[in-house]
C-alpha cells in the first residue's frame, strides 16, 4: 500500500490485536495528557529560585529582611534631614560671620565646627552600616537582617540625637542671626543711595560744564570714587557687610559733597568776581590813605615825645609795599580766575584780603594815635577818672558780703591802686609821655577786669 504524501503509512493487524493495541494506547496518552499540568506546577518554583535557594513568600528571613530595609529607609531620612539642617545653619553662620565679629559670633563658629565633627562621626558610622549590610542579596539570612536593623536603627538614632543638637544651636543663635539680617537688610539701600550721589554729582557736573565752568577738580574727584563704586558692585559677599556699609556711607557723603560744590559753582564764579572787583578798590584807596600818614607822623613828631611816634615811623613804607604785594596777587587771583583754577583764586583772594588789612589797621593806627594823644593832652583827668571808677567797682565788688577782703582780690587792686599813682606822676614835666601814660592806663583797667572776672566767676560757682 502507497502512503498518502505527508501522511505516514500504516500497517495492518487482525482486528482483534488492532483493537487491544489502541485501547492501551489511548489510555496511556490520556494519563499522561492529565499528569503533565501537576508536573509543571511541581516544578516551576524550583526553576525560578534556582535549587536549595530563598523562599518568595513567608519564613523568617524575609520578616528580618523588610524591618532591616524599614530601618534603612528611616536612617536615611534621618540623614537627609540632618544634611539638610546642616546645610541650612551653614547659610546662618556665613550671615553672621559677613556681618559681626564680636566674641559671641567668633564662639558661634567655634561651636558650628564642634557640631560639624560630630555629624561627620555619626554620618560615617550610618553610611558606614549601609556599606556592611546587603539587603538586597538573595541568600540574606534572618541573623545577617537582624543585625543589619539593629545597627542602622542605632546609626538612625545617633543622627536624630545630633539634629536634635543642631536644632537647639540655630535656636540660639536667633539674636545674632537677626542683627545681621538686620545689617544685610541696609546693604542694598545703602549701595543704592550710594549710586544715586554719584548720578547726582555726575549730572551737576554736566550742568555747570554746560555754562561753560570746567570743574576739573571735581571732575578728578568724582573719577577717583569709580573704583570705590566697583567694590560696592562686587556686593557685600566679596567685601564684608561692614566694609560695604561704611564705603557706601563715604561713597554718598563724598560724591553728595561734590555735587553741593558743583552746584555752587556758578555762584561761586560770581562771588570771585565781585571779590576781585572789591579788593582792587580798596587797595586803591588804601594807597590815598598811605599817603595821608606822612602829615600825621610831622604832627606827632611836632608836637609829642618821641616815645609817642617812633613804634609808627615805618607805617608809610610798609603800607606802600603791602599795597604793591596786594596788587601783586591780584594780578595772580585774576589769572587763576580765568583759568578756572577755583581754589588758587580763593587762596590768593584771601592773601590780598590779609594784607589789606594789615596795612588799614597799620595806616588808622597813626591816625588813632593822634587821636588819643590830643585828648590826654588837653584833658588827662578824664583818663585818670575813668582808670579810679574801675577800680572802685572792683574794690566794692571784692568786700560784698565780707568784713575783709580775700587777700587774692585785694593784692592786684592795690597793685593797680599804685600803677594808676606812678602813671599819673609821668605826666609831670616839659613833654610828658602820653603815649606811656595811655597805655599804662589801659594794662590797669585789664588787671581790674580780670580780678572782677575771677570775683564772679567764683561766687557764681558757689
Amino acid at each position: 500500500m502507497t502512503a498518502t504524501p505527508g501522511t505516514p503509512a500504516t500497517r495492518s493487524y487482525p482486528p482483534s490485536a488492532a483493537s487491544t493495541r489502541s485501547g492501551s494506547t489511548a489510555l496511556r496518552d490520556t494519563l499522561t495528557l492529565i499528569g503533565l499540568p501537576v508536573l509543571a506546577a511541581l516544578a516551576l518554583p524550583a526553576a525560578f529560585a534556582g535549587g536549595g535557594t530563598r523562599r518568595w513568600f513567608g519564613g523568617r528571613a524575609e520578616s528580618q529582611r523588610a524591618e532591616a530595609q524599614a530601618a534603612k529607609d528611616a536612617a536615611a531620612a534621618a540623614f537627609y534631614e540632618l544634611d539638610t539642617a546642616q546645610r541650612d545653619l551653614r547659610i546662618s553662620i556665613e550671615t553672621i560671620t559677613a556681618v559681626d565679629d564680636s566674641p559671641a559670633a567668633r564662639r558661634a563658629v567655634t561651636d558650628f565646627t564642634a557640631l560639624g565633627q560630630r555629624i561627620d562621626e555619626v554620618s560615617q558610622r550610618y553610611i558606614q552600616a549601609v556599606d556592611a549590610h546587603d539587603l538586597d542579596r538573595d541568600d540574606l539570612e534572618a541573623s545577617a537582617a537582624s543585625r543589619a536593623r539593629s545597627e542602622l536603627t542605632s546609626a538612625k538614632d545617633e543622627l536624630l540625637r545630633v539634629k536634635q543638637e543642631l536644632d537647639r544651636f540655630g535656636d540660639s543663635l536667633g539674636p545674632l542671626l537677626g542683627k545681621a539680617e538686620t545689617q544685610l537688610a541696609r546693604v542694598a539701600p545703602a549701595v543704592e543711595r550710594a549710586r544715586q550721589a554719584l548720578l547726582g554729582a555726575s549730572n551737576a557736573l554736566d550742568a555747570v560744564r554746560e555754562q561753560g565752568l570746567r570743574a576739573d577738580d571735581l571732575a578728578g574727584r568724582l573719577a577717583a570714587l569709580s573704583p570705590e563704586l566697583t567694590r560696592l558692585n562686587q556686593g557685600a559677599g566679596r567685601h564684608g557687610v561692614t566694609q560695604t556699609l561704611e564705603r557706601a556711607e563715604r561713597v554718598q557723603r563724598e560724591a553728595g559733597a561734590i555735587q553741593a560744590e558743583a552746584e555752587r559753582l556758578p555762584e561761586k564764579a560770581a562771588e570771585i568776581d565781585h571779590r576781585l572787583v572789591s579788593l582792587r578798590t580798596r587797595a586803591q584807596a588804601l594807597t590815598t590813605r598811605a599817603g595821608q600818614v606822612d602829615p600825621v607822623l610831622s604832627e606827632l613828631r611836632r608836637r609829642f615825645a618821641a616815645a609817642c611816634w617812633q613804634d609808627l615811623q615805618h607805617v608809610p613804607e610798609q603800607a606802600a609795599q603791602n599795597v604793591r604785594q596786594a596788587e601783586l596777587k591780584l594780578r595772580e587771583a585774576q589769572a587763576a580766575r580765568e583759568g578756572q583754577r577755583w581754589p588758587d583764586a580763593t587762596s590768593l583772594l584771601s592773601t590780598v584780603r590779609a594784607l589789606l588789612n594789615t596795612t588799614d589797621e597799620a595806616v588808622s593806627a597813626a591816625g588813632d594815635r593822634l587821636r588819643r594823644l590830643n585828648e590826654v593832652q588837653k584833658d588827662p583827668q578824664a583818663e585818670i577818672e575813668r582808670t579810679r571808677f574801675a577800680i572802685r567797682d572792683a574794690q566794692r565788688l571784692a568786700m560784698t558780703g565780707r568784713t575783709t577782703p580775700d587777700p587774692r582780690h585785694a593784692g592786684p587792686l592795690d597793685d593797680a591802686v599804685g600803677r594808676l599813682e606812678r602813671a599819673i606822676g609821668t605826666l609831670e614835666g616839659r613833654h610828658p609821655d602820653y603815649w606811656h601814660f595811655l597805655t599804662e592806663m589801659d594794662a590797669v583797667r585789664q588787671a581790674v577786669a580780670r580780678v572782677v572776672a575771677q570775683i564772679r566767676e567764683e561766687r557764681g560757682g558757689h
